[in-house]
C-alpha cells in the first residue's frame, strides 16, 4: 500500500470504530475503490479531520508556507509501519488549511521507540516560619 491508500484505510477504520462501516481489512488492495466509493455520503468528513491531526507529532523537516503554519505528523498502521504527512493550521481568520490536499504528500516514516527513565525537578522557595 501507498502512503496515500494507508491514510485512506485508517478513515475508513476510523468511519468504522463510529459504527458508519464494516472495517476494512489491512492490507487493503481495493482501498481506493472503498474509500471513493463512500466519499460522496458525507460519512468520512468528520473521520477525514480526525486522522489529519495525526497521532504524534514527528519534529521532522516538512514543508511550509508563508500563509499557514505546519507540523510534521504520523500515524501507526497496523503492521507496525508509520505514515507521515504535514499538518497544516492557522492562518487567521478566513483562513481554510484543511483545504490544502495533504493525503498525496503522504510518506512513510521509520520510527524507534525507546523507553527512557526522565529526572524532572522541581525548585521552590522555602516558606518562612
Amino acid at each position: 500500500m501507498t502512503p496515500e491508500q494507508k491514510i485512506k484505510w485508517a478513515i475508513l477504520k476510523k468511519v468504522s470504530d463510529w459504527g458508519g462501516r464494516p472495517a476494512p481489512i489491512y492490507p487493503c488492495a481495493d482501498v481506493d475503490e472503498l474509500y471513493e466509493a463512500i466519499e460522496g455520503e458525507g460519512c468520512l468528513q468528520d473521520a477525514k479531520y480526525t486522522i489529519r491531526d495525526g497521532e504524534v507529532e514527528t519534529g521532522l523537516t516538512c514543508e511550509y508556507s508563508r500563509h499557514y503554519e505546519s507540523k510534521a505528523v504520523a500515524i501507526e498502521m497496523p503492521d507496525g509501519s508509520w505514515v507521515g504527512w504535514t499538518y497544516w493550521y492557522g492562518g487567521g481568520k478566513h483562513a481554510e488549511p484543511e483545504a490544502i490536499d495533504w493525503m498525496d504528500s503522504a510518506y512513510d516514516v521509520d520510527c524507534h521507540e525507546e523507553e527512557k527513565m526522565v529526572v524532572v525537578r522541581t525548585f521552590s522557595l522555602p516558606v518562612a516560619p
